[in-house]
């Protein structure tokens, strides 16, 4: 499944980096003068930017609720852990 979920990753980012750089070149051999150009490559490096930003936003955000909920669940774990070598211990003692 992991193997999988890279080759995606990795094709999403293929398509992503020739996109952009398909874009680059058509703004560079289109038939209007350098300065509009210029201007045009300026907005779009600013547009992917901010893309970009936003999906490493994105994925920090769902990162840090995933280890929320890592760290809850262990907490449980860990209180119910506890709560059963207590109850162990009760019954060996009476046992004895």
């Amino acid at each position: 499944m992991a193997l999988k979920d890279k080759s995606t990753m990795r094709n999403a980012l293929l398509l992503a980096g020739g996109s952009i750089v398909g874009a680059g070149l058509g703004f560079l051999f289109a038939p209007q003068p350098g300065r509009r150009t210029r201007r045009d490559i300026t907005r779009f490096a600013n547009r992917v930017g901010d893309g970009a930003k936003r999906a490493v936003d994105g994925f920090a955000d769902d990162v840090c609720s995933f280890a929320d909920s890592v760290g809850k669940k262990a907490s449980g774990i860990l209180r119910s852990g506890k709560k059963m070598t207590l109850e162990a211990k009760k019954s060996l003692m009476t046992a004895l």
